[in-house]
């Protein structure tokens, strides 16, 4: 059984991960990997509708994993540290390899409507 704070340590990464779960917040940090943009280029660039785009990065920012920067009327997101991007490449190197296992895994569903992943009871 795991002590308080390894359990503690365990829950964050956790929570980390989540931030990564989303298809609609994978697209923005991959759009934001390349350059700084706004909540209207990454729109253009994601697909994805203002709100969506807004609202995931509001919880990409209270999570810590993309920052904003005012400028006139502006506000230009872009990546709270390189090693965000670095996750990613390392996320992309990794499934290269086991990428046949990913797409056969029964153990989660992906869910269209939701754009979320669940695990299968």
């Amino acid at each position: 059984m795991p002590t308080a704070s390894e359990q503690l340590e365990i829950d964050l990464k956790a929570k980390l991960f989540r931030g990564f779960g989303d298809p609609s917040r994978l697209c923005i940090l991959d759009a934001l990997r390349v350059t700084p943009l706004t909540v209207s280029q990454l729109v253009e660039a994601t697909d994805l509708t203002q709100s969506n785009v807004s609202n995931h990065l509001g919880c990409l920012k209270d999570c810590g994993l993309v920052m904003s920067q005012q400028s006139g009327r502006y506000v230009t997101y872009r990546l709270s540290d390189d090693r965000v991007a670095e996750l990613l490449e390392l996320s992309e190197s990794f499934l290269a390899d086991i990428a046949r296992g990913i797409y056969e895994c029964t153990r989660y569903d992906m869910q269209d409507d939701e754009s979320e992943t669940t695990l299968k009871d």
